[in-house]
Protein backbone atom coordinates (compact mmCIF):
# COMPACT_ATOMS: atom_id res chain seq x y z
CA UNK A 1 0.00 0.00 0.00
CA UNK A 2 2.77 2.40 0.80
CA UNK A 3 4.38 1.83 -2.59
CA UNK A 4 1.39 2.22 -4.52
CA UNK A 5 0.27 5.86 -2.61
CA UNK A 6 4.25 6.42 -3.19
CA UNK A 7 3.68 6.55 -6.67
CA UNK A 8 0.66 8.64 -6.67
CA UNK A 9 2.24 11.32 -4.28
CA UNK A 10 5.46 11.10 -6.77
CA UNK A 11 3.35 11.58 -9.82
CA UNK A 12 1.54 14.77 -7.85
CA UNK A 13 -1.12 16.48 -7.92
CA UNK A 14 -3.97 14.00 -6.81
CA UNK A 15 -3.08 14.03 -2.90
CA UNK A 16 -2.40 16.41 -0.22
CA UNK A 17 0.47 13.74 1.20
CA UNK A 18 3.65 15.32 -0.47
CA UNK A 19 6.18 13.40 1.24
CA UNK A 20 6.54 9.34 0.75
CA UNK A 21 5.45 7.37 3.28
CA UNK A 22 6.37 3.79 4.32
CA UNK A 23 4.64 0.94 5.14
CA UNK A 24 5.44 1.35 8.96
CA UNK A 25 3.26 4.66 8.76
CA UNK A 26 0.85 2.49 7.27
CA UNK A 27 0.83 0.19 9.59
CA UNK A 28 0.61 2.45 12.46
CA UNK A 29 -2.35 4.61 10.59
CA UNK A 30 -4.03 1.44 10.23
CA UNK A 31 -3.48 0.10 14.38
CA UNK A 32 -4.44 3.99 15.65
CA UNK A 33 -7.46 4.66 13.87
CA UNK A 34 -10.86 5.20 16.15
CA UNK A 35 -13.71 4.15 14.31
CA UNK A 36 -11.96 3.33 11.71
CA UNK A 37 -11.95 0.66 8.53
CA UNK A 38 -9.58 -0.41 5.08
CA UNK A 39 -10.22 -1.66 2.31
CA UNK A 40 -8.27 -3.11 0.26
CA UNK A 41 -8.69 -4.48 -3.61
CA UNK A 42 -5.94 -7.02 -4.98
CA UNK A 43 -5.76 -8.71 -8.19
CA UNK A 44 -5.87 -12.40 -8.58
CA UNK A 45 -2.16 -12.43 -8.43
CA UNK A 46 -2.12 -10.12 -4.90
CA UNK A 47 -1.25 -7.25 -6.73
CA UNK A 48 -2.38 -4.11 -4.91
CA UNK A 49 -4.83 -2.32 -6.74
CA UNK A 50 -5.75 0.40 -4.83
CA UNK A 51 -7.06 0.87 -1.33
CA UNK A 52 -9.82 3.36 0.93
CA UNK A 53 -10.26 3.61 4.41
CA UNK A 54 -12.77 5.95 6.75
CA UNK A 55 -11.73 7.32 9.87
CA UNK A 56 -12.99 9.45 12.65
CA UNK A 57 -11.83 13.34 12.67
CA UNK A 58 -11.48 16.14 15.09
CA UNK A 59 -12.45 18.26 12.73
CA UNK A 60 -15.92 16.68 12.54
CA UNK A 61 -18.85 15.96 14.51
CA UNK A 62 -18.49 12.05 15.85
CA UNK A 63 -21.14 10.71 13.47
CA UNK A 64 -19.14 11.62 10.94
CA UNK A 65 -16.16 9.86 9.09
CA UNK A 66 -13.10 11.32 6.90
CA UNK A 67 -12.67 8.68 3.87
CA UNK A 68 -9.35 8.30 2.04
CA UNK A 69 -8.93 6.45 -1.56
CA UNK A 70 -6.05 5.53 -3.81
CA UNK A 71 -6.13 3.61 -6.59
CA UNK A 72 -2.98 2.78 -8.68
CA UNK A 73 -1.97 4.98 -11.64
CA UNK A 74 -3.02 3.54 -14.82
CA UNK A 75 -5.93 1.85 -13.19
CA UNK A 76 -8.51 4.35 -12.60
CA UNK A 77 -12.02 4.23 -14.34
CA UNK A 78 -11.57 0.20 -13.81
CA UNK A 79 -14.12 0.08 -11.32
CA UNK A 80 -11.78 -0.82 -8.12
CA UNK A 81 -13.25 2.31 -6.22
CA UNK A 82 -16.61 1.70 -7.03
CA UNK A 83 -16.18 -1.71 -5.11
CA UNK A 84 -14.39 -0.36 -2.38
CA UNK A 85 -17.07 2.36 -1.88
CA UNK A 86 -19.68 -0.11 -1.94
CA UNK A 87 -17.88 -2.18 0.97
CA UNK A 88 -17.09 1.36 2.67
CA UNK A 89 -20.76 2.43 3.05
CA UNK A 90 -21.67 -1.25 4.62
CA UNK A 91 -19.20 -0.87 7.39
CA UNK A 92 -19.33 2.96 7.89
CA UNK A 93 -23.17 2.53 9.18
CA UNK A 94 -22.18 -0.72 11.31
CA UNK A 95 -19.35 1.64 12.75
CA UNK A 96 -22.56 4.71 13.68
CA UNK A 97 -21.38 7.04 11.25
CA UNK A 98 -24.66 9.08 9.27
CA UNK A 99 -22.31 10.45 6.46
CA UNK A 100 -18.99 10.56 5.23
CA UNK A 101 -16.56 13.54 4.33
CA UNK A 102 -14.22 13.73 0.99
CA UNK A 103 -11.67 16.23 1.75
CA UNK A 104 -10.18 16.63 -2.09
CA UNK A 105 -7.74 18.96 -3.67
CA UNK A 106 -9.49 21.05 -6.10
CA UNK A 107 -7.16 20.77 -8.95
CA UNK A 108 -7.89 16.47 -8.25
CA UNK A 109 -10.29 16.46 -10.99
CA UNK A 110 -10.17 12.45 -11.20
CA UNK A 111 -10.47 12.54 -7.91
CA UNK A 112 -13.79 14.93 -8.22
CA UNK A 113 -15.41 13.16 -10.46
CA UNK A 114 -14.95 10.12 -8.37
CA UNK A 115 -16.75 11.15 -5.08
CA UNK A 116 -19.36 13.12 -7.31
CA UNK A 117 -20.03 9.45 -9.10
CA UNK A 118 -20.73 7.46 -5.68
CA UNK A 119 -23.18 10.98 -5.01
CA UNK A 120 -21.20 12.80 -2.81
CA UNK A 121 -22.22 16.38 -2.53
CA UNK A 122 -20.58 19.37 -2.54
CA UNK A 123 -20.89 21.44 0.63
CA UNK A 124 -17.88 23.71 1.10
CA UNK A 125 -14.31 24.89 0.31
CA UNK A 126 -11.41 25.03 1.87
CA UNK A 127 -9.05 28.08 0.57
CA UNK A 128 -5.71 28.57 0.21
CA UNK A 129 -4.80 25.17 2.17
CA UNK A 130 -0.95 25.01 2.59
CA UNK A 131 0.24 21.19 1.89
CA UNK A 132 3.59 19.86 3.94
CA UNK A 133 5.78 20.76 0.67
CA UNK A 134 4.28 24.48 0.50
CA UNK A 135 1.87 24.14 -2.01
CA UNK A 136 -0.92 26.14 -1.35
CA UNK A 137 -4.67 24.13 -2.70
CA UNK A 138 -8.10 25.26 -2.39
CA UNK A 139 -9.65 21.99 -1.58
CA UNK A 140 -13.38 20.78 -2.05
CA UNK A 141 -15.07 19.30 0.82
CA UNK A 142 -17.42 16.80 -0.66
CA UNK A 143 -20.54 15.21 1.88
CA UNK A 144 -22.06 11.59 1.45
CA UNK A 145 -25.35 10.63 3.48
CA UNK A 146 -25.62 7.24 4.39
Amino acid sequence: MAELLNEIINVGGTTAYTNEVTSSYIQQKINSGTRSAWHLAESSQGEVLGFQWIEQSGALPVKAAEIATFAQVGKTGLGIGSKLFEATKKVAVALDYTWIRANIRSDNSGGLIYYQSRGFEDYGVEKNVTLADGTIVDKVLKRYDL
